[in-house]
């Protein structure tokens, strides 16, 4: 009985959440080793997440990434993975290589497990859906640096996103873009799903990754901040607290916060149900950005 009366407390605690969120677009960023796990509960408790979303009439957008199969598809052809500055140094054959892995492989195994366990998705491969141009860095020094084909995503194709929505069907991106130029590139899936989110007004964004959020100290777990404000970014990044692959991820929370979406979050995938307790509970998980 008790375990009962627990449950409904729980459901209790989410109704209002419910209620508020009800008809809004979810943006969910797809991450991580999680991904990859051998545990088949782990792999399927994202989309099971996916699901409950749209039972309780949420939209959800999924853009995934898919890193580490990238990698081990590259070691199969016999590719060097390099990286700088914490992106994947991308030439034609890596770049086609991306694109398969990304559009024709994990893709369609996401979309196959939230129809699996219920709930209706369609693919995208990016695209279709994403225009970018190419990616600007620069080393310490200030030159340029040319990391190939890899973009950064500046427009979204709505349309066959908002057609799905409408629909009740989670459409489900990977991130690879077509250049103005004409040309296939490999493009940040925070960037991404930011750019999404934007794009369609989302409410909440939903960044999932391997880590339990935005870390005081990286070699610390435990260390996770709560909330950051926008505001407060600069000085995370000037004492390294934001770093490397996290800036990215950061920049484009900011962007996103400053587009409009009411908060974004930063979980880990490797918590089952995360998603569901970051956007159903009073207390959350991860590391929440807001303005």
């Amino acid at each position: 009985m008790q375990d009962l009366i627990a449950k409904a407390s729980t459901l209790l605690e989410a109704l209002p959440y419910i209620q508020r969120f009800s008809g809004a677009t979810f943006v969910v960023k797809y991450g991580g080793s999680f991904m990859d796990s051998p545990d088949p509960a782990v792999r399927t408790s994202v989309a099971r997440d996916i699901v409950f979303l749209e039972a309780v009439e949420i939209d959800p957008v999924v853009v995934h990434g898919g890193g580490k199969a990238i990698t081990r598809a590259m070691e199969k052809a016999g590719l060097e993975a390099r990286f700088v500055q914490g992106q994947r140094v991308t030439d034609q054959a890596t770049v086609e290589l991306v694109n398969t892995v990304l559009s024709h492989e994990i893709n369609p195994d996401v979309v196959a497990t939230i129809n699996r366990l219920g709930g209706r998705a369609q693919g995208f491969a990016g695209p279709d859906i994403f225009r970018c141009r190419k990616l600007a860095l620069s080393a310490e020094g200030g030159a340029p640096l040319d990391l190939g084909f890899v973009g950064e995503v500046v427009e979204v194709n709505t349309a066959p996103l908002a057609a799905c929505i409408a629909q009740g069907i989670t459409p489900v991106i990977s991130p690879t873009a077509r250049g103005y130029d004409g040309q296939l590139y490999n493009c940040n899936a925070d960037v991404a799903a930011a750019m999404t989110a934007i794009a369609l007004k989302a409410r909440r964004l939903v960044f999932m990754s391997d880590v339990p959020g935005l870390l005081r100290d990286p070699r610390d777990p435990t260390s996770v901040i709560p909330q950051v404000r926008t505001g407060g970014v600069a000085e995370l990044k000037r004492t390294g607290v934001v770093d490397r692959g996290m800036i990215p991820k950061v920049d484009s929370a900011v962007a996103a916060i400053q587009a409009g979406v009411e908060k974004v979050s930063f979980v880990d995938g490797r918590v089952p149900h995360a998603v569901m307790l970051e956007i159903f509970t009073d207390a959350g998980v991860g590391t929440e950005i807001v303005l």
